[in-house]
C-alpha cells in the first residue's frame, strides 16, 4: 500500500462530518430559493453532485494518505465514524417529510417540484452508499439502520444482492452489477437493476430454505426492508395525500439510477484471474477501479477506496487504503457519472485506461459478449 502517513491516526477525522452535507442538501432549496430568490436552486443535489463535487475534486485532488497498520483496531472502535453514518439516516428523513410536505402544497410550480424531486434523488442515491457502508457490519443494530436508509429508495432488496450476491461474483460475468468493456451505460442500467432484483430474491430463498423459513416470514430481510418503504411512504401519503406520490416515487427511481450508475464505474470491463481448476480468483484489489479524490471520498464515506473495499469487505470506511495495485480512475466519482451519461466520451475515456491494466491484452477484460469479437478483432488488429 502506498501513500502519506500520518502522526495522526486520521488525518481526516474531522472532515467526515461534512458528509452530513449530502442529506442536509434536502433541507437547503427552500432556504437557498428564499434568501436569493433563485429558483435554481431547488435542483441543488444535481448541482452539487455533478457540478460542484468536481470543480472541488479537480482543485483540491488527491488524498494521499493512508491509516497504519498499528492504527486499524483504534479506528475500527472508535464510535465517532459510526456517529457520523448513524446521524445521516435523521437528516435524509427530515428533509424527505419537509421535502412531501412542499410537494403538497400549491406555492412551487411543477418545474420547482421536479428539481425538488432530483435533489432528493440524489440524496436517497447517497443514502443508499450509507446503507452500503452500514450493510457490511456484523453489527445487528447497524443492518437495521442499513435497512432504514434503504426505505426511502425502495430498493430494499440491495441490502441482500450486495452482501452476498455481488461481492461474491464480482468482476465477472456472472455479476450483474460488473460493467462489461464496450456495455454502455444505457445497456448496463436495465440489466444490472433486473438481474440485481432476480439474484436478490433467488439468494434469500435460498437462505430461508436453509433454515426451514418461508417466503413469507418476518425473517426475509427483502420483506423486511420493502416494509419500511411502504411505512414511509404510507405515513407520507397520510399525512399530504396522494399528489406527493409520483414525487416520491421519481425520487426512489433517481436513487437507485445514481447508485447503479456509481456500479457501472466501479468495475467497467475489469474480470478477476481464473484458477487452475477454474474456478475464479479471489477478489484482489485489481478487480475494481479506484480514486483517491480527497472531496468525493469524504462525501461517500471512502467509496472511492473501492479495491481495498472488495479485497477486504470487513473494514469500515474509516480504515480502507488506496493502493497502487488497483486500477486509477482519472477523476472522482461525481466526474465519472458525467463521462458514463455520455458512452463515446466514457469509452473514449476508459478503454485505453482498461486496455493499459491489463498491459494491452484485451482478451483478459470482462467484455460484453455481443461485441466480443468485434472488440477483439479491433485491437488485435491495433496491436
Amino acid at each position: 500500500m502506498v501513500g502519506k502517513r500520518s502522526g495522526s491516526p486520521d488525518p481526516k477525522r474531522h472532515l467526515w462530518v461534512l458528509g452530513l452535507i449530502a442529506p442536509g442538501a434536502a433541507l437547503l432549496p427552500s432556504q437557498l430559493v428564499l434568501r436569493t430568490g433563485s429558483e435554481v436552486f431547488w435542483w441543488i443535489g444535481p448541482i452539487l453532485v455533478l457540478i460542484v463535487i468536481p470543480v472541488l475534486d479537480w482543485v483540491i485532488g488527491d488524498d494521499g494518505s493512508n491509516p497504519r497498520d498499528e492504527d486499524y483496531e483504534l479506528l475500527s472502535n472508535d464510535r465517532y465514524y459510526r456517529w457520523c453514518t448513524y446521524l445521516f439516516l435523521p437528516i435524509q428523513m427530515v428533509g424527505l417529510w419537509i421535502a412531501a410536505w412542499m410537494w403538497a402544497g400549491d406555492d412551487l410550480s411543477v418545474v420547482d417540484k421536479l428539481g425538488l424531486a432530483a435533489t432528493l434523488g440524489f440524496v436517497s442515491g447517497i443514502g443508499i452508499n450509507a446503507a452500503h457502508e452500514l450493510g457490511h457490519r456484523v453489527e445487528s443494530l447497524e443492518r437495521w439502520l442499513s435497512k432504514i436508509a434503504l426505505a426511502q429508495s425502495g430498493y430494499g432488496h440491495f441490502f441482500v444482492e450486495h452482501n452476498r450476491g455481488h461481492h461474491a461474483r464480482v468482476a465477472t460475468p456472472e455479476d450483474p452489477a460488473s460493467a462489461r468493456m464496450g456495455e454502455s451505460l444505457w445497456e448496463f442500467l436495465p440489466r444490472s437493476v433486473i438481474g440485481g432484483f432476480r439474484s436478490a430474491i433467488h439468494l434469500e430463498g435460498e437462505r430461508l430454505r436453509r433454515k426451514g423459513k418461508r417466503w413469507w416470514s418476518i425473517h426475509n430481510h427483502i420483506l423486511q426492508a420493502w416494509s419500511m418503504t411502504l411505512v414511509l411512504f404510507g405515513s407520507l401519503v397520510l399525512a399530504y395525500g396522494p399528489a406527493i406520490l409520483p414525487y416520491l416515487f421519481l425520487q426512489a427511481a433517481i436513487g437507485a439510477a445514481l447508485l447503479e450508475t456509481v456500479n457501472y464505474v466501479e468495475h467497467y470491463g475489469l474480470l478477476r484471474r481464473r484458477r487452475p481448476n477454474g474456478n475464479w480468483a479471489r477478489c484482489s484489489p485489481r478487480d475494481s477501479w479506484n480514486s483517491d479524490r480527497l472531496v468525493t471520498n469524504i462525501f461517500m464515506f471512502h467509496l472511492q477506496r473501492h479495491s481495498d473495499h472488495h479485497a477486504n469487505p470487513g473494514r469500515r470506511y474509516q480504515t480502507l487504503r488506496t493502493s497502487e495495485e488497483a486500477p486509477q480512475l482519472p477523476a472522482g466519482y461525481a466526474t465519472m457519472i458525467v463521462l458514463a451519461l455520455i458512452p463515446p466520451l466514457w469509452r473514449f475515456v476508459m478503454d485505453p485506461r482498461l486496455l493499459a491494466h491489463y498491459g494491452g491484452d484485451v482478451r483478459q477484460a470482462n467484455i460484453q459478449p455481443r461485441k466480443r469479437e468485434r472488440i477483439l478483432a479491433r485491437h488485435m488488429a491495433a496491436a
